[in-house]
């Protein structure tokens, strides 16, 4: 139960302490809704070349969506497009995992403290809310580098 405290803490400060939170300028903008509990967020991003130079969000929800964006911003910004894709899609997997993934020392070294939010994994309704930031971030990309949300999913 250690872990768990420690991953809750974790949530918590970022929920208190965001990374990332005021609009900023940026070269693409999307609003997502979680439509089973209210979350939204309006994200905003910007590239330099292939590096994403920064993440910006206003939003508004659980304190799970909330630290969930803060990680994502502290993960993603300065990370070229390939490693932010990696980042995202280990972060799906853990969070589509139902709780049968326990994140060993590869995925915490990619996930930080993103690998907090394994026990969400185990709420399907609240993986929802871990991810609506995560989603955003992909369509932004998306509109950034001219791709149709048909070739991000995968």
């Amino acid at each position: 139960m250690q872990l768990q405290s420690m991953y809750q803490e974790v949530i918590l400060d970022h929920y208190k302490h965001p990374h990332g939170r005021g609009l900023r300028e940026g070269d693409a903008e999307v609003h997502h809704v979680n439509p089973t509990c209210g979350d939204e967020i309006t994200l905003r991003v910007r590239y330099d070349g292939e590096t994403i130079a920064d993440v910006s969000y206003e939003s508004q929800g659980c304190s799970i969506s909330q630290a969930s964006a803060s990680v994502l911003n502290e993960l993603l910004v300065g990370k070229e497009v390939t490693e932010a894709r990696k980042i995202q899609e280990t972060f799906l997997e853990l969070m589509q995992s139902k709780g049968r993934v326990t994140p060993d020392d590869a995925m915490e070294d990619v996930l930080q403290d993103a690998v907090a939010f394994a026990g969400v994994s185990k709420y399907p309704a609240r993986v929802k809310c871990a991810l609506l930031s995560w989603m955003a971030w992909k369509d932004a990309t998306a509109q950034v580098l001219g791709e149709s949300a048909l070739e991000e999913t995968a």
